[in-house]
């Protein structure tokens, strides 16, 4: 029988770049309380939640930002586009460009790219 929690195959390209944009693209959320008591008595209580993600993982799955933080910079409006993982190279392409015109990173082409280029090509000029 197998299951989903199988260990992944190691690959030998992972860097460090490589395991920290992995990091940023899944997220990775921190929660802990801490207790100290004497002799049964609470005297302090903390909450910690921390999370460390990047801006497309943060709009995905609608971590609250902090008040008085701004979210309406370059950077968050460019996460909110829906983007697909590219077959080949695996990075991480704005859904319609990678569908329409194919992967920037790789140059892989989708099969509606290459069809629309079929049929420019057979346009007369």
């Amino acid at each position: 029988m197998v299951t989903g929690l199988q260990p992944k195959k190691k690959r030998d390209e992972d860097t460090l770049v490589v395991l920290v944009d992995r990091l940023l693209d899944k997220g990775l959320v921190i929660n802990a309380d801490i207790l100290v008591s004497v002799a049964g008595v609470e005297l302090l209580g903390l909450k910690i939640r921390a999370a460390l993600a990047s801006f497309e993982t943060a709009a995905r799955y609608g971590l609250e930002f902090p008040s008085g933080t701004s979210i309406e910079t370059a950077a968050w409006k460019d996460a909110r586009i829906e983007r697909e993982s590219c077959p080949q190279c695996e990075k991480r392409v704005a859904k319609e460009e990678l569908l329409t015109e194919g992967c920037p990173w790789c140059g892989w082409i989708s099969a509606k790219a290459k069809k629309r280029m079929e049929t420019m090509a057979s346009l007369p000029v």
